[in-house]
């Protein structure tokens, strides 16, 4: 079976998580850094985490970022990668560099109420709306994160529902 995802994980379930591990309180903070604010990938790398606190959440929980599965690129830089986001549903995120900013378009939800006829997304239909971890999940799972001046969401039909 396949452990949780630590990464989309909010700080008051990580102050549980830490609370039922016996940790002190400010271990779900230092968790909390680690996970969104550093460029790492692994448990193991929370390097101000004690010995015991990393073998306890290695042992639960994975970290969880969700790797992107397909990269496009198009002729003037622009990149488009696909996200698995469960259950045979897939989210897109466009990377657009610019000579003066770099822009990332992120998905909030898979599918779209609208159905607009001339947009794909619009064509499949609302499946489900995406979790935050989700979201954050395109941000730091793109090689160009550090180049980002932007961050949009993508064109979809929510602000109208």
């Amino acid at each position: 079976m396949a452990k949780e995802a630590l990464f989309g994980k909010t700080l008051s379930e990580l102050q549980k998580i830490v609370a039922d591990f016996g940790l002190p309180a400010y271990t779900a903070r230092q968790i909390t850094g680690w996970l969104y604010q550093k460029d790492i990938t692994t448990i193991d790398e929370m390097s101000n985490l004690s010995k015991n606190a990393r073998l306890l959440l290695n042992e639960h929980y994975a970290f969880g970022l969700t790797p992107f599965t397909k990269v496009q690129t198009s002729t003037d830089g622009t990149r488009k990668y696909l996200f698995a986001a469960g259950d045979m549903k897939f989210i897109e995120t466009a990377y657009i560099p610019e000579v003066e900013r770099a822009t990332l378009c992120v998905s909030s939800q898979v599918g779209c109420k609208m159905g607009c006829l001339f947009c794909m997304t619009g064509k499949q239909g609302f499946q489900t709306n995406l979790t935050a971890g989700q979201i954050i999940n395109q941000v730091r799972s793109i090689p160009e994160t550090d180049k980002l001046t932007n961050l949009v969401y993508m064109g979809i039909g929510e602000p109208l529902d």
